[in-house]
Formats: structure tokens, sequence, C-alpha cells
């Protein structure tokens, strides 16, 4: 493989100032501005710097919540929240006394700081939602408290590291479902799916009973995490509806491979466009290479022919138009730098040619000079005939017949590399044999580094019998000319 393939497709995520507009419209991240604009110097904590508890009925109150219990744990949520992302500076309170509050340097970041400095406080508060989704439900813990009042996690069977890669692993293949086919995989995707995508093996048939119980209790998990991580605006979330509940906390086992019509039923998830940053800055931390369109913008020309090597055809274009729309020195110094970058009789070689040729395609006809110039370059000269002749251009010399050898194997190597569909893969290699007469009897000699290689994809694709046999003869004699 000529260039290392990013691990997930490239992402298009929408412009900062649009993801920290999303960011300070999401409802917990909004009660959260609120209730530290709301605090005062009167205001009292705990020790652990939450809100006392006479004092959540005023906070649930401001915040246009019911004055119940309900209320009083959406705006402790909300409270914590605050905290958690410097909003608000608690101090330690001293013995029998309260903490005190005050505003935090990042609340007036909101106003006056950058789109950046938003999106910066926005993940830490995602970090302690997705904290709070991973941690263990606790309905009755007196039996796990100590007598100093600390609680005994081991007795709960709960790996903390565990839990968070779980939460983590789904979150990645929501994503990863989310680039699918080019982005056309970005409607809901069943809660019953997703959670299969962590349990089921992929080379296991008809899932058992113990598989399937296991993907229920992950649904149910999972169910009261995407409940959790909805308000800080990373996916939109259809709950699992409660009347198709067994028991209480429990799924019926069918609900994997149902009927699509009732599929919905138990839950439907989407990463929005703010999620979509937001898992992405995650995975960059864990050191995930998942890559963005616009990462290259700036980088030169290498970087770029490089980068986009195995990138999908609409991300490998958008990607161009950027690079190209951030290039000062104009489109004839572009597209010499392109070509430059393109040399190269390494194994990327073919497959940076090819997406010098397409990033050409997009310079426009101001980059005719600088494509001129390469007319006589045994590596370039086939490429820039390419580039003038289907813009009409005149006077553009007949290339002579080891160029048009070369070009083809060039051509063939970089589509291989590619991993194209196999229709359009036969189409082109029967095309371009087609197009000289003897064309196995010769482009065998090609100095190409690809040229065995390529005959013998040549010699396995090709659907005409003899002219397969053909290129595995010009193989063999590639290779024994080469004295392999």
């Amino acid at each position: 493989m000529s260039a290392e393939r990013p691990s997930l497709p490239p992402v298009r995520l929408n412009s900062e100032a649009e993801l920290a507009r999303d960011a300070l419209a999401a409802p917990l991240f909004v009660r959260a501005v609120r209730l530290a604009r709301w605090a005062g110097p009167d205001t009292r904590v705990g020790a652990g710097g939450e809100l006392v508890e006479a004092q959540l009925p005023a906070a649930a109150e401001h915040l246009g919540l019911p004055a119940d219990d309900d209320g009083a744990a959406y705006a402790s949520e909300a409270w914590r929240l605050a905290v958690d992302t410097g909003l608000l500076d608690v101090t330690d309170p001293e013995e029998d006394a309260e903490g005190t509050v005050s505003a935090g340097e990042n609340l007036g970041l909101l106003t006056g700081g950058s789109p950046q400095d938003v999106l910066t406080i926005w993940l830490d508060g995602l970090d302690a939602v997705h904290a709070d989704a991973t941690a263990p439900v606790l309905d009755d813990f007196t039996d796990l408290v100590g007598e100093d009042g600390s609680i005994d996690f081991d007795a709960l069977d709960w790996d903390p590291e565990a839990e968070a890669e779980f939460l983590d692993g789904v979150l990645g293949n929501l994503y990863l479902l989310t680039l699918a086919d080019n982005g056309a995989g970005e409607g809901p995707v069943p809660l019953p799916a997703l959670a299969a995508s962590m349990i089921v093996p992929d080379d296991m048939g008809e899932p058992t009973d113990d598989i399937l119980e296991q993907v229920s209790e992950a649904m149910m998990r999972l169910d009261d995490q995407f409940r959790l991580l909805e308000p800080i605006g990373i996916v939109e979330y259809r709950p699992v509806d409660e009347a198709l509940m067994v028991e209480e906390g429990e799924a019926p086992v069918d609900a994997v491979g149902g009927d699509e019509d009732d599929v919905t039923r138990y839950g439907m998830v989407k990463l929005t466009p703010l999620g979509l940053y937001g898992v992405r800055a995650r995975m960059l931390e864990a050191g995930v290479d998942a890559p963005a369109v616009g990462d290259l913008a700036g980088k030169g020309a290498d970087a770029l022919l490089d980068g986009i090597a195995h990138y999908p055809e609409s991300a490998a274009r958008a990607e161009v138009k950027l690079w190209l729309a951030g290039y000062a020195d104009g489109a004839v110094s572009a597209a010499a730098e392109l070509l430059a970058a393109a040399r190269g009789t390494d194994e990327g070689g073919p497959l940076r040619r090819l997406h010098c040729q397409q990033a050409l395609a997009l310079a426009g006809p101001e980059a005719e000079p600088a494509v001129r110039a390469v007319l006589g370059d045994r590596e370039l000269g086939g490429l820039a005939r390419v580039w003038l002749a289907e813009r009409g251009a005149a006077d553009v010399p007949a290339p002579p017949e080891d160029m048009i050898f070369w070009l083809a194997i060039d051509t063939i190597a970089a589509h291989l590399d590619a991993d194209g569909e196999l229709d359009e893969l036969q189409g082109l290699i029967e095309g371009l044999s087609a197009q000289h007469s003897g064309f196995f009897d010769e482009v065998w000699r090609v100095d190409h580094p690809a040229t065995a290689d390529v005959l013998e994809a040549m010699g396995r694709l090709h659907s005409d019998k003899k002219a397969a046999k053909d290129a595995r003869k010009a193989a063999f004699k590639a290779r024994s000319r080469a004295g392999r």
C-alpha cells in the first residue's frame, strides 16, 4: 500500500462559528450558563461544590423548571456542569461552613472569546457528561457505604475504564455510520443495531440467546446514557418506548433484527453536527486517526496529495478546493507545486499523479502555463497532455509511444491502489489495452516500477480470455526483464 490509510473517512465539519452557536444552544449548557449568571455572593454550596438542597427550588425556578424533584435534579445537573466547565469558581468550605461562589473566568469567554474558546469550554462539559453517563447506577447503595462515608466501588463490580471504553466504542461506531457512503448514512441509527455492533461477533450467523440477552442489556444501558448525552447537544435521540419493557429495566430480546416498521420504538439515535465535532475531538485525544476536510489547507502540495490518497472522491474534491482557495501565489504557482509533488517512482507515485490530475481539473485554465512546462517530462507529460486535451487547448504535441504505454501503466497502477469499483477498473483496463494494437507485445518493456504488477492484475481482471492470457505472458516477461 502506497500511502497509510486513515482509520476513518474524513468528516466535513461545520464552521467553528456554527458549532459554537450550536454549543451555546445545547439545553444543558444553556441552563448551566443561566445558573452561572444567577449565582452570587449569597449562593451556598456544599463540601463537593454542589448547590445546597435548600437553594435548589430557587435555582429550578430561575430556569423555568417545576418546583418538584425533577426540577431540582435538572437544576443540580446544570450547576455541576457550570462548576465542571469553569463557568463558576467554588471555594472549598471551611469546617462547619459552606463554600463561596464567584463567576469563573470561562463565563466571560462565552461572550468575549472566540468560537474556539466556546468549543473548548463545551468540550469540558462533554467530558463531564460522558463521565456521568458511564458512572454506576446507584439505586440503593446504603450497603456500599463504609463507616467513613466512602463508597466501596469494588463491590459494584464496576470497571470505569471498561464502561468509558464501551461508550466511546458505541460513539465511534455511530460516527463511522454517519460518515458511511460519503455521508449517505446521515439518518438515525436503530439502538438495537448500535448495541449489536458492539456485542455480536462479525463472524456470527444467527445470534445466540446469550448474545441477544447481552444486546438487550446494552440497549437499556445505552438508553440511559443517550438520555444524558442528548441535552449537551451531541445526539438527537428517540428513547426506547417504555411500553415495550417486559420488566423494569429490561428490553425484549427480539429487538435485534425486528420489523423495520417497529424498530424505531426500540430507540433511534443520530449524531448532530456538534456531535461529530465532539466525538472526533475525543477520538483525536485518544490517538485515533480521524481526519477532517480542511486539515490539509495551508500545507504543501506533497502533504495534500499524500493526505487525500485514500479519501472518498467527494471529500478529496472538497479538500483540494480548500487548498486551492488558500493558495496565495495564484493558480500557476499552485499547479507547479502540485506537479512537482506528483513526481516520483515510489509506490505511491501513481496515486499522487492521479490526484494531481484531478486537482489540476479544479485549478482552472489559469494553470495552463505550468502544465505546458512539463510536456516533456517522462512522468508528467502524459497527464499534462490529457489535461490540455480535455480543455480543447491548441498546439498539444502528440505523445511518443513510450509515453503512451507509461501513462497506461501509471493510470492502472493508481486505480489499483485506490481500490475502486471492480466494474470501473475492468472498463479502464479493457479500454486502455484496446487503444493500441499489439498492446501486450510492447507494454512489458515499459520502465515503470509497477509494470509487472499491473500486467498481472490485467491478467486476472480482463474479461477476454485471450487478452488475459497475453497479459499474464507479458507480466512474466516484465519480471524476467527486471531480473526478478
